[in-house]
């Protein structure tokens, strides 16, 4: 069955950084479009940002434009979030999800990242 699985989490310190890691199983993993939400307390899920299958083409919700980068590697069946310059703000859990057809389809359980003041 399909799969995801976050890693990387953690408590940091704002200016700091954190990479966050998606392993992908069950399905062709090179054939999607993956993607990053984030979900903080008391507030909806919120797109992060998502990754084409190839790498080509790459898109950020604007508040986290220059300081996160979205990557993946297609042998490893792999995703990744690059988070510099953390801010209190981006406290959430961090999810990975696999886009369908229409919409995403899937999501992984989670990875809580803290960001202290």
């Amino acid at each position: 069955q399909v799969q995801l699985v976050e890693s990387g989490g953690g408590l940091v310190q704002a200016g700091g950084s954190l990479r966050l890691s998606c392993a992908a199983s069950g399905y062709t993993f090179s054939r999607y479009t993956m993607g990053w939400f984030r979900q903080a307390p008391g507030k909806e899920r919120e797109f992060v940002g998502a990754i084409n299958w190839s790498g080509s083409s790459i898109d950020y919700v604007d508040s986290v434009k220059g300081r996160f980068t979205i990557s993946r590697n297609n042998v490893k069946n792999a995703l990744y979030l690059q988070m510099n310059s953390l801010k209190p703000e981006d406290t959430a859990v961090y999810y990975c999800a696999r886009r369908g057809p229409i919409t995403y389809d899937t999501y992984g359980q989670g990875t809580q990242v803290t960001v202290s003041s």
